[in-house]
Formats: C-alpha cells, structure tokens, sequence
C-alpha cells in the first residue's frame, strides 16, 4: 500500500530560524524554498527533509509528521477507511496531487500524498497541505 518515506516534515514556530540552522549549521543545502516550505537538497533522491510552519498545536501530536507517497490515493483510503483509520483531512485535490492526512492510535499526523509520476522522486517547491490546518476533517 505504501510505496515509501517521502518526507520527513518538522512543523516549526519560527522557519527562517530553523532554515539557517539546517542551511548554515548543518550545512544541508536547499533544494526547494517558498514563503512557507523549506525542503533540503538530497542525493540518494529518497525521503526529504523539509521545514513548514505550524499553523496549530495539535494537543498529543508532535512537531514532526511523516508523508508517504502512494500510486492510488482513492484505492489506500478506502482501505484505510476500511480498517477504521481516523482521518484528519479527506482527500484533497492539491496544486501538487491528491493529498490526505490521517491520524495513528496517538493522534500522530501522517500525510498521504499521490504525486504524478514526474515529479514523484522530488517534491516541487509548492508542496503545501502537508501541514494541518485547524478545522479541516
């Protein structure tokens, strides 16, 4: 059902704080910049490492979500909706494909992305909706 890790995404309070660590501490470079997503450069084309702002605090969540990429968005939420799986966001057509959050037993957020073919090895600078927005279900 799902493909692979395609990215590991820190909700952050302060972007341009945590962007300059990664950038300048770290010495990660950016592949990918807009005013609310920072994605950093990675060789081996596998999982990124990407900054969003954090739009909400989500009580029993943490600052991190995880997004996997899949070929049929419609065909794994249906199955997840099978297995009682709560979502937080429905699925959503997305400037970069479709695109749902659902929630694991603690209330992690996990976003589910169907990205077209072309672009699906690297996120496109408008990857937004990977973060939650409050009153979304």
């Amino acid at each position: 059902m799902f493909k692979r890790l395609g990215a590991a995404i820190l909700l952050v309070e302060d972007l341009q704080k945590c962007m300059s660590f990664y950038r300048d501490t770290l010495e990660l470079k950016i592949k990918n910049q807009s005013p609310d997503w920072v994605e950093f450069q990675n060789e081996s084309q596998s999982a990124v490492l990407a900054l969003h702002p954090a739009r909400i605090k989500q009580k029993g969540s943490s600052n991190m979500l995880l997004g996997f990429n899949v070929s049929n968005l419609e065909s794994v939420c249906k199955k997840l909706e099978d297995k009682h799986v709560k979502f937080y966001k429905k699925i959503t057509q997305e400037s970069f494909g479709k695109h749902a959050i659902i929630e694991d037993p603690e209330g992690h957020l996990i976003s589910i992305a169907e990205i077209p073919p072309k672009d699906e090895l690297g996120q496109i600078p408008y990857y937004h909706g990977f973060a939650p927005v409050e009153g979304l279900t």
